[in-house]
């Protein structure tokens, strides 16, 4: 069965605001609306990242070794509970439409990013510092569970079919533009005012900048009308009733798609925090660069990330997700080892090694917002982006830097984390070969994606 883009399967015309009417206006207004929650969610991943070494010696007891150990599992922590916060979170998306979700969960991820910065040292209150950390982590971890599916959903309900990939990759422009953002100020007070005033209180200063952000991110998501594709599944009265009935739909009906997802995140977001959260702490503790330039490395590379995005959804737009995710798991597959050798022969090598490695990620990370809600029908998208994505994160993604350091410690091989991006890279394969190509398809209605290729 084939879905052209004014048959509406809830039933009748499509009613006026349907995404081929949304002005030019209220579709930017839309993708800055979902892009600044993902800009705000990785701006606390940037600035943990990038803060981790001041981190660990304010809030941990032991050696350095050992407190950069404790510090990269509390931020492994949050992703633990991110699949509870699907599963609360998501169902509630579907029934209350995406909206009225995305308003708390982004006041509660820039909250607890707020208060990380004003827990007592370890020296000050012992053991509660790390006990704070990681509560607040929890409730970052259960918030952003509900985030970025619903964010993802958000925009690409807004999108218009032919340009969901075009549209969809500002959403990880922001995740990049926060990450980014985070990593230069906290990069730029260590410059500023030195690495003994920032182990004694400069750290603090960036996570108190997630306050204001999530105040601006309410107010522009406040701004918007819910999605046009949910107000007609609402007009209608076809979403699910309760998060007991979407469950069992979803697992009754929809246990394909939650695997194929789940398997691409696995290659996604094991290459991503190895990538982006995990790397300063790579090329400082591991290749031996100077703090700075394990900072500036990763920035250099992700600034270029930027610009190329939006190019890459574009192209998936005329060519389709497929060949993009085929050329980028292929690639990192081949390349990941020679670029880790080359980012270990110094400053230069850690610029060409990490750029060439964003270059091959570019083409998953800019199609994800367009094909992962078009594997889900409206009354269950948002829970079943939700729910797969998170379990598959918080299992690979998440954990990635700090079992990287351990793989480290106890192999004593620098390379280790190229062979755990290679071997995401093929359960990515075994998944992306079961995906229906979304490109162009309409995302209308409850008929089950299968029907739609």
């Amino acid at each position: 069965m084939s879905i052209s883009r004014t048959d509406n399967p809830v039933g009748g015309a499509v009613p006026p605001g349907g995404t081929e009417n949304v002005p030019p206006g209220v579709l930017r207004r839309a993708i800055t609306a979902s892009a600044v929650g993902n800009a705000t969610e990785w701006f606390d991943y940037g600035i943990y990242a990038y803060g981790v070494s001041y981190i660990s010696a304010a809030l941990f007891p032991g050696s350095v070794e050992e407190a950069t150990l404790f510090a990269l599992a509390a931020f492994a922590i949050s992703f633990l509970v991110r699949p509870l916060g699907g599963l609360f979170w998501g169902p509630l998306g579907d029934r209350l439409g995406r909206k009225t979700v995305l308003a708390f969960t982004i006041l509660m991820m820039s909250g607890a990013t707020f208060a990380v910065g004003l827990i007592p040292t370890y020296d000050s209150i012992g053991l509660w510092a790390p006990v704070l950390l990681m509560l607040l982590r929890m409730v970052q971890g259960f918030s952003t569970g509900g985030e970025y599916g619903g964010a993802a959903t958000f925009m690409a309900e807004y999108a218009p079919d032919d340009r969901r990939g075009f549209c969809g990759s500002f959403l990880e422009v922001g995740t990049l533009a926060g990450f980014s953002f985070g990593a230069l100020l906290m990069l730029g007070f260590s410059l500023w005012l030195g690495d003994a005033v920032m182990h004694d209180w400069g750290w603090r200063i960036p996570f108190f900048v997630a306050g204001p952000m999530g105040l601006v991110g309410m107010y522009l998501r406040s701004r918007m009308e819910d999605t046009p594709i949910f107000r007609e599944i609402e007009c209608a009265g076809q979403q699910e009733k309760s998060t007991a009935v979407e469950l069992r739909h979803l697992l009754r009906d929809y246990w394909r798609p939650l695997v194929v997802m789940g398997g691409m995140v696995v290659a996604l977001n094991v290459v991503n925090y190895t990538l982006l959260s995990y790397m300063p702490t790579y090329l400082q503790r591991r290749i031996g660069l100077s703090p700075d330039d394990a900072l500036i490395v990763p920035i250099i590379g992700m600034l270029f990330m930027m610009v190329l995005l939006p190019f890459a959804g574009a192209l998936s737009d005329r060519v389709g997700r497929k060949p993009l995710w085929w050329a980028s798991l292929i690639g990192l597959f081949m390349a990941a080892v020679p670029l880790y050798h080359l980012m270990g022969t110094g400053v230069t090598g850690a610029v060409v090694g990490f750029l060439l490695l964003g270059i091959l990620y570019a083409p998953q990370l800019s199609t994800i917002s367009a094909t992962f809600p078009a594997m889900f029908p409206t009354q269950v998208r948002f829970a079943g982006f939700a729910i797969s994505y998170n379990v598959s994160t918080s299992l690979f993604g998440g954990t990635a830097p700090a079992f990287n350091s351990w793989l480290i410690q106890i192999t004593g091989n620098t390379l280790m984390p190229a062979y755990t991006m290679m071997a995401a890279c093929i359960v990515g394969m075994i998944a992306v070969n079961s995906l229906a190509e979304t490109a162009g398809t309409s995302l209308r209605g409850t008929v089950k994606p299968s029907l739609r290729r």
